[in-house]
This record gives C-alpha cells, sequence and structure tokens, in this order.
C-alpha cells in the first residue's frame, strides 16, 4: 500500500515543473520589457537543425490576435494549470474534466503529458500553424516550463504579452526572475507565472539532534552553510548511519543554478566552476559512502521519507515539501511513521539558494480570445488576493512580491510537516537571490548527458575525462552545430 501510493504521487510530482534556473526585483519601463545576458546562438529550438528554426525577428513581425473566439484552447501537459483556473478562476463552470465554460466561451483543455517528449512534439506540430487554424481550434493559451521556455519564446508562436494590453504596471509585483525566463532575445516579455518556486534545504530534525546536538534551524544552517561544510557534516551523518542526502542528483540543481557563465556561449559549450565543483564534491560523497547515485523519484531515493531510510537532507521548494515528501495511503491520508506525519523535518536555506520549477501561461499567436486570455492572466498572476488564496489553497508559493511579504509575517503560515515552522521567510530570503541571465535553450539536454555520464564516473565505471568526452559526444549528436572542441583537448 505505502509503494503504490508514494509512486503515484511522486508521478504527478514529476510531471510538475523541475528544473534548474534562478534573479533580482527590479522594476521596468513601461513596454512590458526585461533584459537577460542569455546569448543569441543559444535561443535555438531545442535539437533541431537549419535555418528554419532561427528565432524570427520579432519587430518584423505582424502579431496575429483578435476577440471573438467561441472556444478558448489551452494545452498543457498535467492538470496543475487547469486546477488553479478552475478553482480560482473567477466564473468558472466545469463542464466535465477537459471541459468547461467562461461565459459565453466555451473552454476546452488539451493535456499531453510530458513523456517521451510529446507535449512539446505537439506544441511544435500545431503552434506554426495556429494563425491559419479553424476559429474553434487556434490555441489560445499554451504551458512551459523553465528549460525549454526559451524554444518557444525566442519565436514568432508566441505573443508578448504588451499585445493583449498586460502592461509594466500589470506584473510590477512579480518577482524578477520569473519575467527572466520568459523574455526573448528582443526584450519582449512572452508569459507570465501565478507562481515562484524558490527551493531550500529540508533537513531530518532526528538526524541533526542525533549527530549535530540540536535540530535549531540556526545551529544546522551554521553547519551547512557552504558545500565544504556540507562534506563535512557528511562525514559526521555517516558515522552515525545516515546518508548526508539520498543522491547526488539532489544537490545539482543546487549548484547548476549558481553558474557564472551558461552551457553554451555562442556556439561553444562550456563547463561552469560551479558544476565541476558539483562533480568533485558529490564524487567525494559518493566514494566515501555518504550518499548514492540513485535516480530522483525511484523506491532508494524516496526511502528517506522514513526515519529508517536514514536520510539528512532533501532539497526543493514549497511544492517539493508539500507533496513529494509526503508519502500518502490511497485515501490520501498520510503514511503511518513518515516523517511528514511527525512533523519531523526542518528548513534552512542551506549552502546556496536556488530555483526549481515553475509553469508559464503563454498566448499564443492567433489566438482569438484576446480579452479572455489577458483576463486570465491578470486574475492568475496580478490579483494579490487571488494569488493569496491559492497560497493558502493550494500551498504555491506564488509570484507576488508584497503578498508574499506580507504572508512570511503572519504567525498562521505554519507547516505541520516542518514541525510547525513557517519556511515561507526562508522562500522569500532565497527568491531574491535567483538569478536566470544564463539561460539557454540548450539547458535541458546538456543538464540530462551531464548527470548521465557523470553517473558512470561517481560509479567508478569511468574516468572523468571518458565521462566529460561521451558527455561532449552525446551534446553534439544532441545540437550537431554546437562546438564541442573544449572537451577533446
Amino acid at each position: 500500500m505505502r509503494k503504490k501510493a508514494l509512486c503515484a504521487l511522486l508521478s504527478v510530482a514529476m510531471m510538475a515543473s523541475m528544473f534548474t534556473a534562478c534573479g533580482s526585483d527590479d522594476k521596468k519601463e513601461e513596454g512590458t520589457t526585461s533584459p537577460t545576458k542569455a546569448t543569441e546562438e543559444g535561443k535555438k529550438d531545442e535539437g533541431k537543425e537549419g535555418d528554419e528554426n532561427k528565432p524570427v525577428e520579432e519587430d518584423k513581425t505582424d502579431w496575429k490576435v483578435s476577440d471573438d473566439g467561441k472556444v478558448l484552447n489551452i494545452y498543457c501537459w498535467n492538470e496543475e494549470f487547469k486546477s488553479r483556473l478552475t478553482d480560482h478562476y473567477p466564473g468558472y463552470e466545469k463542464v466535465d474534466d477537459l471541459n468547461g465554460k467562461i461565459g459565453d466561451v466555451a473552454v476546452k483543455w488539451i493535456i499531453t503529458p510530458s513523456t517521451d517528449n510529446a507535449y512539446q512534439n505537439k506544441l511544435d506540430a500545431d503552434l506554426p500553424k495556429n494563425v491559419d487554424a479553424s476559429a474553434d481550434d487556434k490555441i489560445d493559451i499554451f504551458l512551459v516550463e523553465a528549460d525549454y521556455a526559451l524554444k518557444y519564446v525566442d519565436t514568432d508562436v508566441t505573443l508578448p504579452v504588451a499585445e493583449l494590453g498586460l502592461t509594466d504596471a500589470d506584473v510590477a509585483d512579480q518577482y524578477e526572475y520569473t519575467k527572466q525566463i520568459v523574455t526573448a532575445s528582443t526584450g519582449k516579455l512572452k508569459g507570465v507565472s501565478w507562481q515562484a518556486c524558490p527551493a531550500i534545504m529540508y533537513y531530518n530534525r532526528a538526524a541533526a539532534k542525533e549527530v549535530l546536538g540540536s535540530d535549531d534551524p540556526e545551529t544546522v544552517q551554521a553547519a551547512v552553510s557552504d558545500w565544504d561544510k556540507f562534506v563535512e557534516v557528511a562525514e559526521k551523518m555517516n558515522g552515525a548511519g545516515y546518508k548526508v542526502c539520498a543522491t547526488v542528483n539532489d544537490t545539482y540543481r543546487v549548484y547548476s543554478n549558481n553558474v557564472s557563465k551558461p552551457w553554451v556561449d555562442g556556439d561553444k559549450l562550456q563547463l561552469d566552476d560551479n558544476i565541476k565543483k558539483w562533480v568533485d564534491d558529490s564524487k567525494k560523497l559518493v566514494d566515501a559512502g555518504y550518499t548514492t547515485t540513485a535516480e530522483l523519484w525511484g523506491d532508494e531515493w524516496s526511502k528517506g521519507f522514513f526515519p529508517e531510510g536514514k536520510v539528512f537532507s532533501y532539497f526543493g521548494p514549497a511544492w517539493f515539501i508539500n507533496f513529494s515528501m509526503t508519502p500518502s495511503n490511497e485515501d490520501g491520508s498520510l503514511v503511518d511513521g513518515s516523517i511528514s506525519k511527525e512533523g519531523g523535518w526542518g528548513a534552512i536555506v542551506g549552502p546556496q539558494s536556488f530555483f526549481w520549477g515553475g509553469t508559464w501561461i503563454c498566448a499564443a499567436n492567433g489566438t482569438d480570445n484576446k480579452s479572455l486570455v489577458l483576463d486570465i492572466m491578470k486574475q492568475l498572476t496580478c490579483n494579490a488576493d487571488i494569488m493569496k488564496d491559492i497560497v493558502t489553497a493550494d500551498s504555491d508559493f506564488v509570484n507576488n512580491k508584497p503578498a508574499m511579504e506580507e504572508m512570511a509575517k503572519d504567525p498562521n503560515q505554519t507547516n505541520p510537516y516542518l514541525g510547525g515552522q513557517n519556511p515561507l521567510p526562508l522562500y522569500v530570503e532565497g527568491v531574491e537571490k535567483v538569478d536566470l541571465s544564463n539561460l539557454t535553450s540548450y539547458d535541458q539536454g546538456c543538464t540530462e548527458e551531464f548527470q548521465n555520464n557523470m553517473k558512470d564516473y561517481f560509479d567508478g565505471n569511468s574516468t572523468y575525462e571518458e565521462a566529460l568526452a561521451a558527455f561532449a559526444e552525446a551534446v553534439k549528436e544532441k545540437y550537431p552545430k554546437l562546438d564541442v572542441s573544449a572537451f577533446e583537448e
């Protein structure tokens, strides 16, 4: 029962947004623009070749938008955005699981799971034809994740939100990194999100008391305030029978969110020093038996959700502690004996602040529901009252700075899984350190191949040089035009 329920829950969590990224919170001038340092050449369609896939010169684009549609078609990969719209958008009427109504407009949900890239393949097939599609078949809204957002943001399939009527004043309270992710190379904002996903470190309070002498957050934070100290704590945890974390993959996105340069500069593949430090630190931990190379979401990884699993820490945002770390029975109740049910986790910033996940609402070029798409964006991502309701009802950390700062001071915003601790101040602190200026559309492919090949090195099946060469070869196969010569020397 426990395994079945946990696996079901984790399968849902896997479909939630979970890729790396990071910003500051400076207000922009009118025009809904947000600068980004991501390079032009690093923003081509992922996994594709040819001049036909180069970003469109947007200043020459004749955007197609009208307001006479009778069907609102929404493309997404899971139920998350659907639940936010159906639960919180004023006037939404449910017809059935895939259909609804807003006024006299029919709402149709076209849900294509991300498995085997199916969702992106669906977007790739349908978005280019959208301007000329029949009225009832036009895509109006589609959702994207951070790792592939630029693939769509830097083409003419995605409308600038200013074309709908969304202004800088409307999005002024949103966290800056959430705008960086969906800002085109021309500076035009091409989407918005209701959520922000600053992430922190969650620790096993019982392990902290046993090994560090206290489970007080300040004490634990001091013990792991940088990666060198984290490795030192790993040795102490090992002496008491604990893994410092369930797998090296738990920490990867923390390091990768804090890079000083992108994966690709122009057309050249490069490796940031902080990614290399992840390799060095992870190798030490694995060789010493302080952690494993298990895959995220598997049974070995999730056994640390129970005391007998003997895992000290996990890393994640609000959705992670509220959903992924809460093994549940089929009726939704928490499994007896789980650390979450006992309120046995604590929360701290950890060695570095980072980001994980999020979903962005984009308008498709060709939409014939301009006013409705605009109002959905405004209500779900700019209406502070609705966003605070989302925090309360859905345990999201929402994309509204004043609202989250207010709720972080609310003594009632405690988390039962954290022994009554309020984690919101930690998220508020961390979100200010998120910087997405090094984001490229190659991130997903590079990250996947790097982790895959470094596993061979961690497990002793290859040297570091062999793993690095294999990584470069795999990237070259995915992106033939990239220069990987730096990895061949």
